[in-house]
């Protein structure tokens, strides 16, 4: 018999720092609030509440970006991380969720608990502010 090697998946560890409250994330990402187009990222986080990495998911238009579970959670899964944050500008500077912003919250929070990685927040940054979910 030959002899196999046992391949693991290895865990990336954090890097970033560490995510206490929602004033840090709007201070961590200062410059993505600047952004001329909705973007969409996500914050993959350890069980320390650390960085892992910080994953540009969508990028859209002036009022508009794409936000679908899949792209998501994908690399949560991949890179092993145990909550995340997701993370939406508005250009205008308004941080007050829209209907869709508010369906693509629940929605997330959903396909979070069943794949028991939840989504700790979902934050609206701009250059005025930010709006959190979790506060």
């Amino acid at each position: 018999m030959k002899n196999k090697k046992i391949l693991l998946m290895q865990v990336r560890e954090a890097t970033g720092e560490k995510i206490d409250n929602p004033d840090t994330v709007h201070k961590l990402m200062k410059e993505e609030a600047k952004a001329d187009r909705e973007c969409v990222w996500v914050l993959h986080l350890n069980t320390r509440n650390k960085i892992i990495e910080k994953e540009l998911v969508s990028m859209g238009s002036l009022n508009h970006s794409l936000i679908h579970a899949r792209e998501i959670f994908k690399k949560a899964i991949v890179l092993g991380a145990n909550s995340i944050i997701v993370v939406h500008n508005h250009p205008s500077g308004n941080t007050t969720p829209s209907n869709d912003d508010n369906l693509v919250m629940d929605s997330l929070k959903q396909a979070g608990e069943l794949l028991r990685i939840p989504m700790i927040d979902f934050m609206i940054i701009s250059k005025n502010g930010y709006f959190s979910m979790k506060e």
